[in-house]
């Protein structure tokens, strides 16, 4: 092994050394009641990391009671120590940078770069939510007869529970907890179980920038039906806030209406990318690959429908293949590489029956469409031409490097092809005539557009979607309001 080798070895295993590995329960790191553990695994290499608590249902209900504890006084914290907290944790989180995305890229695979770039992301959520907490306004007004008088305050909605995915480790995480830890909410976070490394770290950041015990309490563990559901009909939960599959998210908000819980939920996506006949062919290509490859293409905001005017559909064709076929796969800490493992065998498998079911029906490959040998859950970046529309991939979500091209030839055709889905997170839209943009912004069914980038995610906008992609929106002015109830008092003078 060469020096440099010996060297990054090194610095991966005290990276997973100094992540705390127990659950984090009213402010103190103690195992699960029964003692059990779950392996994290290196998809790169399919190794195991390390192993961390396994938390059972009364690991849950300690993690709820802790929370619900600390709600009054957590509450009653003035807004600028709670803004300050937030505040000191972006920086900690921006000076530890390179290590988060050492650990990141461990568990989840993606390349060292783009764990960067998530970290940037997920910090600027601890920045905006800093300065959104002391901006709780209410209002005060005179009744219409003037013999009243109407105020209207905001306050905290009260412990929350959030489940975050395993594509976005550190953002999915600070995209709740930053609004929760503003509005003066305690909290029960779970993991996934894929990703729990980057959460516990975080959690660890959090106690070091002064956060109250009991405030945040990590529960890791590979049974989340059996150990989140009973906080979910526990009265003490007030909010439930969740990122992932649109099936499991249906399942929770049926479970959270016994309780008639606030919900939010940031589900599946099956975003179209739409290419218009005057569009910037090199600029679109580009916002291709932004809205593909980002997270190797497991992110609820890839694109997976690529429908482009046939009077470009070629050249743009062969400039993404021509992109997509140079990239580098590779372990994701190696220096150079492009696209990471996916983030385990199922999902992979998952990606190549969607391949090989278009292929079938008549799609053609004209990169990629091959699991590479070797170890780690691989696959290439992969362009298809040709796609039927009873291809499985047109209904599904793909979650991984696969971009199907359709054509068309009038607008409308691509807008009704766009909408044609249950989803609507995101749409892409390439056009250079400014009439079109808006007219045809206006009409994609979805809950954020891409105009001319391809990229929306942005801590200081309202993120979310329409339809069976979501309820509510997490960052920008509105996403404090989720973890906020509004009283009114009435007064007479």
């Amino acid at each position: 092994m060469s020096t440099d080798a010996r060297a990054t070895a090194d610095r991966e295993r005290r990276v997973i050394a100094e992540v705390p590995k127990k659950l984090l329960i009213g402010g103190r790191a103690r195992d699960a009641f029964d003692g059990k553990t779950f392996e994290v695994e290196d998809p790169s290499t399919g190794e195991i990391l390390c192993e961390v608590a396994d938390a059972s249902p009364d690991d849950g209900m300690a993690a709820l009671d802790a929370a619900a504890k600390a709600q009054p006084d957590w509450a009653a914290t003035a807004p600028r120590e709670r803004g300050e907290i937030l505040r000191r944790a972006f920086e900690m989180i921006t000076e530890q940078a390179d290590d988060i995305a050492m650990l990141m890229t461990l568990e989840m695979g993606k390349p060292l770069a783009e764990s960067k770039a998530e970290i940037t992301y997920a910090a600027e959520f601890f920045r905006w939510f800093s300065e959104e907490a002391v901006r709780i306004s209410g209002e005060w007004k005179v009744n219409a007869t003037g013999s009243g008088r109407v105020l209207v305050m905001r306050q905290p909605i009260g412990p929350c529970l959030l489940i975050t995915p395993w594509n976005f480790p550190l953002a999915m995480g600070t995209r709740k907890i930053g609004p929760a830890i503003a509005a003066g909410c305690t909290m029960v976070i779970k993991p996934a179980s894929l990703t729990p490394l980057t959460i516990l770290k975080l959690a660890d950041i959090l106690g070091e920038a002064g956060l109250p015990e009991g405030v945040l309490n990590v529960v890791t563990t590979k049974s989340t039906g059996k150990v989140m559901g009973p906080l979910i009909t526990d009265g003490r939960i007030r909010k439930l806030s969740f990122t992932g599959s649109t099936e499991v998210g249906q399942k929770l908000i049926e479970q959270s209406a016994q309780q008639v819980l606030k919900t939010s939920m940031e589900l599946g996506g099956n975003a179209p990318f739409v290419v218009c006949a005057d569009a910037d062919v090199d600029a679109a290509v580009e916002g291709a690959m932004l809205a593909k490859m980002r997270n190797i293409g497991e992110a609820c905001t890839a694109a997976n429908r690529f429908y482009v005017h046939v009077d470009v559909a070629e050249e743009f064709t062969e400039k993404l293949v021509d992109r997509m076929s140079s990239m580098t796969l590779g372990r994701g800490v190696d220096e150079g590489v492009e696209v990471g493992p996916l983030v385990e065998a199922d999902q992979r498998d998952k990606v190549a029956e969607l391949v090989d079911d278009a292929v079938q029906k008549g799609a053609k490959i004209r990169t990629g469409g091959e699991i590479p040998s070797g170890a780690g859950y691989f696959y290439p970046p992969t362009v298809l031409a040709d796609v039927p529309t009873s291809a499985r991939l047109v209904k599904e979500e793909i979650f991984g490097p696969v971009a199907p091209i359709f054509t068309f030839t009038e607008d409308e055709e691509a807008i009704r092809a766009a909408n044609d889905t249950e989803f609507g997170l995101v749409s892409y839209l390439y056009t250079r005539d400014l009439q079109r943009a808006i007219r045809l912004s206006e009409k994609l069914e979805a809950g954020m557009v891409g105009l001319n980038q391809g990229m929306v995610s942005n801590a200081g906008a309202p993120f979310g979607g329409v339809k069976q992609s979501g309820l509510g929106r997490e960052g920008g002015d509105v996403g404090i309001d989720e973890y906020l109830e509004v009283k009114y008092v009435a007064m007479n003078v």
